[in-house]
């Protein structure tokens, strides 16, 4: 590895860290935190080819970012109260006291803390996730506006817009009691899932799969767990992610079309991604605390568990959504709940307990791209046209209407 590869990949990694201990120091300043460590990042690029890399390169951004952050104050004439802080100097080889002074468990509130307020409840869940990238990961406004499909200047205003929003608000810095953080650890969970579905099934553009999103995601869901090693639904999170994100090769054919998951080749799901997915979610289970986020990673477990489709277990599956329901009622998980009772038992009986959910997802592709292929499975070929019609109305990447379009080609070939 280079000394510029290495460089980058230490910054990256540093990143959350730095970057949350520097917001702290400068009480929550989103602005000023991003600044200073992107000052010292590039005094690291001058210093660390030459003088070697620090042993601690989190701890030597935090300091440098500290002192470019306050240099920076003084010299606006806008200089802040900030903390006593004997050991600010200009600059020089400090990173090992600094490195001295920062334990685990500091870092560990940094984090959380960056990540609660990325996840703050005032924020629609659009503006959690662009925050989150750009102030956790640190993608730039450009990357970000990519993934989400809209213009650079658009994604800057929701950024900026989320951060004033984050200010108007006054979130209290200190570190979180207990019971808040496992409040709070729930919406951090939450919004690294919604993350990971972006990536997982694009809400529009050309790609169906966005994988850095779904990487992205899993990274900070690693993250997540070593701060919190003993909490089960962040490993149920994490297994969830990894167990869906290693069917990624086999969900689109060459041409990019989809391929249900009951006719993918088995053999192209990645087996590390799979066999690290269940050794996390029976650690979980051994906790015997269970969530839904394990919950849905158990559905995903009977998936990768079945060496073929006709292997898979849809009876467990059916009690899985079941209880998952319980847990936490939707539509949307009540029309998965469908999808297992028309493999476990009948079309018909899915087909009745989706009907009532159609006020609730009268604008859901999915709900009508089921709908159409129950009762195109019960020779009710008329509604089914209809179905799919809606469905492809309502399609949101080419791969979803080419999807729907093959089934009513199908429909047109037996009419």
């Amino acid at each position: 590895m280079t000394d510029l590869t290495w460089i980058d990949t230490a910054l990256k990694s540093a990143r959350p860290q730095a970057v949350a201990a520097l917001l702290r120091y400068f009480r929550g300043d989103l602005d000023r935190a991003e600044e200073a460590f992107q000052e010292a990042c590039l005094r690291a690029l001058q210093n660390w080819p030459g003088k070697g890399p620090p042993r601690d390169p989190a701890a030597w951004l935090i300091f440098v970012g500290r002192n470019s952050g306050v240099d920076d104050a003084r010299r606006s004439l806008k200089h802040v109260a900030l903390p006593e802080d004997d050991s600010l100097t200009d600059g020089g080889d400090v990173q090992d006291d600094m490195a001295e002074r920062l334990d685990g468990a500091q870092y560990r509130d940094d984090i959380l803390r960056l990540l609660f307020i990325c996840c703050h409840p005032d924020l629609p869940n659009t503006q959690q996730i662009a925050l989150a990238l750009r102030i956790v990961s640190g993608l730039t406004v450009a990357e970000i506006a990519s993934a989400f499909l809209v213009s650079e200047s658009a994604m800057e205003q929701r950024i900026t817009r989320a951060k004033r929003r984050i200010g108007e608000a006054e979130i209290a810095f200190a570190t979180p009691g207990a019971a808040e953080r496992v409040e709070r650890l729930g919406v951090v969970a939450a919004m690294l899932y919604l993350l990971f579905n972006e990536g997982y099934s694009a809400s529009g553009g050309d790609a169906l799969i966005r994988q850095p999103l779904c990487a992205e995601a899993i990274r900070l869901a690693r993250l997540l767990l070593r701060l919190f090693p003993s909490e089960p639904e962040i490993m149920g999170l994490t297994a969830l992610m990894l167990l869906q994100h290693a069917r990624a090769g086999a969900r689109l054919d060459a041409d990019g079309q989809i391929i249900l998951l009951d006719d993918q080749d088995r053999s192209r799901w990645d087996a590390d991604l799979i066999q690290e997915g269940l050794a996390l979610l029976d650690k979980a289970v051994r906790h015997a605390k269970p969530g839904p986020m394990q919950v849905q990673a158990a559905i995903a477990a009977l998936h990768a568990r079945a060496a073929q489709a006709e292997d898979t277990d849809w009876a467990q599956i059916v009690q899985l959504y079941t209880t998952l329901e319980r847990m936490q009622p939707s539509p949307v998980i009540a029309l998965n709940r469908a999808v297992a009772v028309s493999k476990a038992d009948s079309p018909e009986a899915a087909l009745d307990l989706i009907e009532p959910l159609g006020p609730a997802l009268a604008n859901y592709f999915y709900f009508f791209g089921v709908k159409g292929a129950l009762l195109q499975q019960l020779g009710r070929n008329e509604d089914a046209r209809v179905a799919f019609d809606r469905a492809i109305a309502l399609a949101r990447t080419p791969a979803e209407a080419a999807h729907i379009r093959q089934h009513l080609d199908k429909l047109s070939k037996t009419a």
